[in-house]
């Protein structure tokens, strides 16, 4: 029988910013903190680390739905078989081509 697992990650990047300050080198992560929004404060450079598994369960397909609903509230308007072609359905019928 076919599940649904509801995986929650945590996407890491490390982010790079290069501040000019007059003295105190504090400032530059001071700066960093208070103009994190603000659009016209540059970024140097991104990479991105990878995701972390913070949590997995099994859902029902009911609380699939809810949780897209909650989740994505600008889409709750979307038909339920809208709303699931946003679930990954892993085919094991596939050749294992990675050597594992």
């Amino acid at each position: 029988m076919k599940k649904l697992v509801l995986v929650e990650t945590i996407s890491q990047h490390r982010v790079r910013y290069v501040v000019e300050v007059e003295d105190n080198i504090e400032h530059a992560c001071d700066e960093v903190v208070w103009r994190e929004h603000d659009l016209g404060f540059k970024e140097f450079s991104q990479n991105h680390l990878g995701n972390v598994i913070v949590s997995h369960r099994e859902i029902s397909e009911q609380e699939y739905i809810k949780t897209f609903d909650e989740d994505n509230d600008y889409l709750s308007s979307w038909s339920e078989e809208q709303k699931k072609t946003l679930i990954n359905v892993i085919d094991y019928t596939e050749e294992n081509t990675d050597g594992a």
